[in-house]
């Protein structure tokens, strides 16, 4: 464990969204301002949309705990099932055993418990994460849930949280009541190489690193090429990383060492490799023609025999294997 080896008191690139963590990029603060903000003015419905690995979640988990002391929040994850399953998860997040009640009971249910917080004057706020694997039923449920209301504020205020396939289920047809509802919408941007720099230096301070930088500028900007900025992503290099360095009894991350990091996660050693008939004067030809090129151990879709023309596809995915073995081979002659 390289804790001790650099003096850190706790796991910096740990794999849970912890809010003590969560480093604010002007795309982050901005999406954390838009969100609270519309709670505060009581907009209702609002959206969050990132790629995976963005910290969307460390970022609602962190704007929830803005609003521990006024409302009374749910947060929610199990979005691969029906709109009762939704029901009975959501009354047991906010603390209603509703195992054994319908669907009508369970809407009465949650109407109570509503009515019973706007009385108290606290909010009712609920996230939804991962809402991209709703079924559009389930987001129907939820945009009903919107309905409760008085001539003058909304009682609830809901977020879906999501990847990119959230807004192509929103911008269909069917959902175009539940579109028309979210008022606001915030998305998240990948880091820049110093935006990068600046996230791995917050973490370890975090965790409680002090002194000289643990990382080179080349090898910073490294992880953020290979990472392409991504969160989840520079904490899984940098774990590697350090571990690496730990093993080497290196105090410094280097570029050098970054690059063994990367050799070690290319993820296409381990994939079935092409076999060297590549080289073959037949491939050439084949190639040439829109044929199959003779190589054994890649799987076509489609039935025929070696001399079918090749689709679209099948080229595409033929020649990005290609590419994987020819790598391979020019890393082995260097």
């Amino acid at each position: 464990m390289f804790l001790e080896f650099y003096g850190l008191r706790e796991q910096p690139f740990g794999v849970t969204p912890d809010p003590r963590f969560l480093y604010l990029s002007p795309a982050h603060r901005e999406a954390l301002a838009c969100l609270y903000y519309g709670i505060e003015s009581g907009r209702g419905f609002m959206a969050l949309i990132a790629k995976p690995g963005m910290g969307k979640t460390t970022l609602l988990f962190q704007l929830l705990e803005k609003f521990r002391s006024t409302a009374h929040t749910a947060f929610l994850f199990q979005t691969q099932c029906s709109s009762r399953e939704f029901m009975r998860f959501l009354l047991a997040e906010l603390g209603s055993d509703a195992h054994e009640q319908d669907f009508v009971r369970m809407h009465d249910e949650f109407n109570k418990l509503l009515l019973q917080e706007a009385r108290a004057g606290r909010r009712m706020i609920i996230v939804v994460d991962e809402a991209q694997n709703l079924h559009p039923s389930v987001l129907e449920t939820i945009r009903l849930l919107s309905d409760f209301e008085t001539p003058k504020a909304k009682l609830l205020q809901i977020i879906l949280a999501g990847q990119p396939e959230l807004a192509d289920k929103l911008a269909g047809r069917k959902l175009s009541q539940l579109r028309q509802r979210i008022s606001l919408l915030s998305g998240l941007s990948p880091l820049s190489v110093a935006e990068s720099s600046n996230y791995i230096e917050h973490r370890l301070r975090i965790a409680g690193y002090s002194g000289a930088p643990l990382f080179t500028p080349e090898a910073t900007q490294a992880i953020a090429q290979f990472t392409e900025g991504i969160p989840r992503s520079i904490n899984n290099f940098c774990f590697n990383a350090l571990s690496l360095g730990c093993a080497l009894r290196e105090r410094m991350i280097s570029a050098a060492m970054v690059e063994e990091v990367i050799s070690d996660l290319d993820i296409t050693k381990h994939i079935t490799e092409l076999p060297r008939a590549a080289s073959d004067s037949r491939f050439l030809e084949a190639a040439g023609n829109g044929k199959r090129p003779p190589m054994r151990g890649i799987s076509y879709s489609g039935e025929g025999d070696g001399d079918d023309p090749l689709t679209s596809a099948q080229a595409k995915a033929y020649m990005q294997q290609l590419a994987v073995q020819l790598k391979n081979w020019k890393r082995e002659v260097d």
